[in-house]
């Protein structure tokens, strides 16, 4: 009975430690993961020949490093937005072949560049571009012709 008791006992401390050993383990797996932040859309030009043609609005996913502060790089968020219409209209994010979307490697490339002076290095892992939105509905074809010059009799 004393063997019985004993396990009895021993079950009873086992079970009661299981919640706990779950959350650890929880947290564990929150700390692993990788944490994910969705910006607001941004306004990106579309510049053709110094022309302005248009406008695409991105959508971003950030990835952050596992244990990298979420709530600052939020915070920072209008950072991020300002450098990429900035160095848009320097260097515009354009694609030759399509005026309604943007060249999606140069957007990442610029956020990851632009992302170690504002949140520090080591902190974003990628960005992806999630959506995007073209102001107007342009062909290369229509948006390159120049208009014929009027007719006067």
């Amino acid at each position: 009975m004393k063997r019985t008791l004993a396990d009895f006992c021993a079950a009873i401390a086992f079970a009661a430690a299981l919640p706990a050993l779950a959350a650890e383990e929880k947290g564990k797996d929150k700390e692993k993961a990788a944490q994910t932040i969705q910006m607001a859309s941004v306004a990106l030009p579309v510049i053709v020949d110094g022309a302005l043609l248009n406008y695409v609005f991105v959508s971003i996913k950030l990835e952050l490093q596992p244990g990298a502060d979420g709530a600052g790089v939020r915070g920072k968020e209008q950072f991020f937005h300002d450098d990429l219409v900035r160095y848009g209209h320097r260097t515009p994010f354009t694609r030759m072949d399509d005026y309604t979307r943007v060249d999606e490697a140069k957007v990442r490339a610029e956020i990851l560049r632009a992302a170690v002076g504002i949140v520090g290095p080591g902190v974003v892992k990628t960005a992806l571009i999630t959506k995007q939105t073209s102001q107007k509905m342009l062909t290369t074809l229509t948006a390159g012709r120049k208009r014929a010059p009027d007719i006067i009799p």
